[in-house]
C-alpha cells in the first residue's frame, strides 16, 4: 500500500491521525484496526456528487450535506472511525470545519454500496451507526434500478421507514423527494 507499513497493534486516535494519506484504497479504523476497501468507482463518485447537489437544493437551511468526512463512531478504545459517503449535519457545526465529526453531530449517514462494501454497508455499519445513536441511515444501491433504503433509529435499533426506486419520498428527518435515476444520468 504505497510503502505504508501496516500497524501490528490497535491504533489510538492520535496514531490514526498521524497516518499518511493512502491514495490507493479507502481506509477506515474499526475497533483500532485499519480496514481497507477499494477506492470508490467513478459511478459511485458521480452519484455521491449528484446526491450532494440534490440535498443541497432541498435541505432546510439549518442542515447541510457533507461528503466523505470522518465520523468518530466509537470513541472508547479500541476506537472506530468511519467515513460515510455523505452525512447531514447541523449547519452551525459544519461551519466549524471540524477535523472529523462525532456521532452525535450526525443527523443522517449515507452509504453508497460499492463492490467490496455491500456486507459492511448493509450489516456492519447498520449496527455501528445505530449503536452510536445516529438517528437516520440511508443506504443507496447503484445497481439497476438504483434503490434507496431509509432507516430511522427507534429504541436503539434501525427500522425501515422509506425507500424504493425512481422518485423516493423521505418523510424524515426532513421531507425530501429524491429522483434516484437522476443520480446517474442527467
Amino acid at each position: 500500500m504505497g510503502g505504508l507499513s501496516w500497524p501490528d497493534h490497535l491504533l489510538a486516535l492520535e496514531e490514526w491521525d498521524a497516518l499518511p494519506e493512502i491514495e490507493s484504497h479507502h481506509v477506515e479504523l474499526v475497533e483500532g484496526v485499519l480496514v481497507a476497501a477499494p477506492k470508490p468507482t467513478p459511478k459511485h463518485q458521480v452519484a455521491m456528487m449528484r446526491l450532494g447537489t440534490l440535498l443541497d437544493d432541498r435541505l432546510p437551511v439549518d442542515v447541510v450535506a457533507v461528503p466523505g468526512v470522518e465520523v468518530l463512531v466509537d470513541p472508547v478504545p479500541p476506537i472506530t472511525v468511519r467515513a460515510p459517503d455523505m452525512v447531514v449535519v447541523p449547519t452551525g457545526r459544519a461551519r466549524e470545519y471540524p477535523t472529523r465529526y462525532d456521532a452525535e453531530d450526525i443527523l443522517v449517514a449515507v452509504e453508497i454500496v460499492s463492490p467490496g462494501t455491500g456486507r459492511t454497508d448493509r450489516v456492519t455499519k447498520l449496527f455501528e451507526y445505530a449503536d452510536a445513536g445516529i438517528p437516520h441511515y440511508w443506504l443507496l444501491d447503484l445497481d439497476d434500478p438504483v434503490t434507496l433504503t431509509a432507516f430511522t433509529l427507534v429504541d436503539g435499533d434501525y427500522e425501515h421507514v422509506a425507500g424504493g426506486t425512481g422518485k423516493v419520498e423521505l418523510p424524515s428527518p426532513f421531507p425530501v423527494v429524491l429522483d434516484l435515476p437522476a443520480l446517474l444520468t442527467r
